[in-house]
């Protein structure tokens, strides 16, 4: 399985559970593992169409991210991998959320998940 990837994407979104936190959007990151549903060969054309354009992907989560409100990481996640999985007609992919210096001592919480179906 070939896989495009975009690391530590940072964007600021609207997320918490708390009414502290849904009072002005936070820095999130987000790192994406993204399947291509070409094979090999087409990816031998050297041709962007056959493969998943990550500046796209990063184009469109910050149209769509700032517009949405979130209470939960996992939900956040799950928005990101519906919209790749159907806008991106990918076959499989990775989220990761995080959410940075929300707790003392810690560097980050948030979750993975991992949608669709490996090849």
């Amino acid at each position: 399985m070939d896989i495009v990837f975009i690391k530590d994407l940072r964007i600021a979104v609207v997320i918490g559970v708390f009414d502290w936190e849904r009072q002005a959007p936070r820095e999130i990151g987000i790192d994406l593992e993204i399947a291509l549903k070409s094979n090999q060969g087409q990816l031998r054309r050297d041709n962007v169409e056959d493969t998943v354009d990550y500046a796209d992907v990063v184009a469109r989560l910050f149209q769509e991210l700032p517009r949405q409100r979130f209470a939960l990481v996992e939900r956040l996640a799950e928005f990101i991998a519906e919209l790749l999985l159907k806008e991106y007609e990918t076959p499989w992919v990775r989220v990761r959320v995080s959410k940075p210096n929300i707790l003392p001592y810690v560097a980050e919480v948030g979750v993975t998940i991992e949608r669709g179906h490996e090849i």
